[in-house]
């Protein structure tokens, strides 16, 4: 039985739960009318499976929602503490960041920008971004913004698919003290889309840059712009932004988010998981370029008129203190952040974060992959004190908001390190077979979303058919996000990893998620990704390569037969790894995600492709030294 950690904020709420269960649509309704309305509306749901129209005939827009509310009680109000990776560091109001809004609004409206364009921004972790996403929002213009790491081809792609005639972009942003020059890719990118009209080029690193006749600066349109800007009634549908997710394979997917409904799951997400009070200081680590900063960055906080910290650069840089720093400096209380990142702060150690006054956190929180349990324990006692819950939240860019995670703000219930806990209100989440049934209690299956929620996506932009197959065709009716999951004897849900994500092993299936965390859960480890190689005989052998802790001495053969039967006892000994490769650091995105992608693509000696994302490559050239090694081993045995 896993422990349990009876911790919270003394909030009971047993009604909106009840509430939820007996009828979900009139529960949504309920929490729509928590959002400014520019005219109410006709219908809460028009559901026709697949699509979901949420408040139909609703008008609103989501810039009045973050902005134009809080002007008066709270126009001195921080909005934004922002930190520069270079030292840097800004405070915008929320009168100052409306003001900057309405500006950047009529700039793109004297550049013939219409409800329903797209605008494709790439720019660092820098208040404009957030400033160019809310304008775009005020005059009914979709956005799609691409992460800043993204190569000029990954770039094309997304600028051709969805027609952006105006890119927003940056002479260079900084990334672990070197600058990246953001609008040389973008030069890149459109030598041949002549239907881009404009480039905006925010001057950021001051780096020397060629204006073509399409280049206009920031600052220049910025100074003329008019700063009276009525934000434009939309209906709830209206789509709001495209985000790209490239998957595994093929080209990436346009996910399109609508406006009503996903501001209504966003708001009362925020409000139920963190807890949100006045005088919170808030920081969420995501970048905007992915759905985390869109939700939980760039819209839910300004929902509510919180206050939060805004970071440029990396995490470790320029040492692994720097968010410890962050948080003494700004008294942050409320913590958001990844597994991974987690894992990488386990590796130097406590001292360091030991060395800073964290005090003010009350609530931690994890996003993006499961947290394995070891990792859930280092940040409740060394980073909360064991005295700040820790919400382990579940969803995907194609949800828009969480799904599963504690609740704090709504409900206190005793907290499984490693399990995100129940679904949230007016969501019916299942674990069934491969028949659609329900599995007993702590069977593992595939998890399924059984009604429309308003944070769900409209579809995949340009393509309803798509949209069709990957999420819907599995199950009748239900949204099946890919996800393995088990619920356990108290209705909590642990998630298991990505359902495509398995190793093959003598026909038998094998998580890697699970594997990776039972690996993770030996003292000595700090991180751990595991892959397959192909072998005649079993189909596919498991590699697993480890990080260990930084005080952790030379690894040895004892260390390795301790994981060898950790492994066998925990997992099975079907799961025994071949062969254990030590290794000082794994391939991570900027955002701090393992690239597996290419462990797979190394071990199956395949092209290793795009690697633009890629933090360090010096951590490709260790692994793909590791692997050579290993397959001449492997071809003496």
């Amino acid at each position: 039985m896993a422990e349990t950690y009876d911790i919270g904020l003394g909030n009971t709420d047993l009604e909106t739960r009840k509430q939820a269960d007996s009828d979900f649509v009139s529960f949504w309704d309920t929490q729509a009318k928590n959002l400014s309305w520019f005219s109410s509306w006709d219908k809460t749901l028009d559901w026709k499976p697949p699509f979901a129209r949420w408040f139909v005939g609703g008008t609103i827009n989501a810039s009045f929602n973050t902005l134009d509310v809080h002007q008066g009680a709270k126009s001195e109000k921080t909005a934004i503490f922002w930190e520069g990776e270079n030292g840097e560091s800004r405070v915008i109001s929320y009168g100052e960041l409306f003001l900057k809004v309405k500006k950047f609004s009529n700039v793109l409206k004297s550049l013939d920008v219409k409800k329903g364009d797209r605008i494709t921004i790439y720019l660092p972790m820098v208040p404009e971004l957030i400033i160019a996403m809310l304008a775009c929002a005020r005059i009914g213009a979709t956005h799609t913004v691409v992460f800043s790491g993204f190569s000029s081809t990954s770039i094309k792609d997304r600028i051709y698919d969805s027609k952006s005639e105006i890119i927003i972009t940056a002479d260079g942003g900084f990334r672990r003290g070197k600058i990246v020059e953001l609008k040389n890719v973008i030069d890149d990118a459109i030598t041949d889309l002549d239907f881009v009209k404009h480039v905006i080029v925010l001057e950021r690193t001051k780096t020397p840059i060629t204006l073509t006749l399409k280049d206009k600066l920031w600052s220049d349109l910025m100074d003329i712009a008019s700063d009276v800007c009525d934000a434009e009634p939309l209906p709830s549908d209206h789509p709001l932004y495209i985000l790209y997710t490239s998957g595994t394979t093929g080209k990436p997917k346009g996910v399109l988010h609508g406006t009503g409904g996903y501001l209504t799951h966003l708001y009362s997400t925020f409000k139920w998981a963190f807890d949100i009070k006045d005088s919170d200081v808030f920081f969420c680590t995501a970048d905007i370029g992915w759905v985390t900063g869109h939700s939980y960055v760039a819209y839910a906080p300004f929902l509510h008129g919180a206050t939060q910290v805004m970071y440029e650069g990396a995490p470790d840089f320029p040492d692994a203190s720097r968010m410890w720093d962050i948080l003494q400096k700004y008294g942050v209380t409320i913590f958001y952040t990844t597994p991974t990142a987690l894992r990488m702060f386990m590796k130097f150690g406590d001292d360091i974060p030991n060395s800073f006054d964290l005090s003010t956190l009350r609530l931690l929180g994890t996003v993006g992959e499961p947290i394995n349990p070891e990792v859930w324990r280092w940040y409740f006692k060394t980073i909360g004190k064991e005295k700040c819950p820790i919400i382990d939240t579940w969803w995907q860019t194609e949800t828009g908001g969480m799904l599963i995670s504690p609740l704090p703000g709504l409900e206190t219930i005793p907290l499984k390190p490693g399990s995100g806990t129940l679904p949230i209100p007016g969501v019916n989440i299942s674990v069934v077979d491969e028949n659609g049934e329900d599995v007993l209690p702590n069977t593992k299956g595939y998890l399924v979303v059984k009604n429309p929620w308003p944070g769900m996506l409209l579809t995949l932009w340009g393509d309803d058919e798509k949209y069709q197959k990957v999420y819907w065709s599995k199950y009748t009716n239900c949204y099946y996000p890919g996800d393995y999951a088990k619920k356990d004897h108290d209705g909590y849900l642990w998630l298991l990893g990505r359902a495509d994500d398995v190793l093959k092993v003598a026909g038998h299936r094998i998580g890697t998620a699970e594997l990776e965390s039972c690996i993770v859960s030996h003292g000595d480890v700090a991180e751990s990704a595991v892959c397959g190689v192909p072998d005649e005989l079993k189909g596919e052998v498991v590699i697993a390569f480890v990080v260990l802790k930084h005080n952790v001495t030379t690894p040895n053969d004892d260390l390795e037969k301790q994981l060898l039967t950790k492994i066998r006892n925990d997992v099975g000994a079907i799961a025994t790894p071949k062969q254990i490769c030590f290794v000082s650091k794994l391939p991570k995105t900027r955002s701090g995600k393992i690239m597996r992608r290419l462990l797979k693509s190394i071990a199956n000696n395949e092209k290793i492709g795009d690697t633009s994302t890629l933090e360090d490559g010096a951590a490709v050239s260790e692994v793909q030294s590791v692997f050579d090694d290993i397959s001449k081993s492997l071809k003496k045995n």
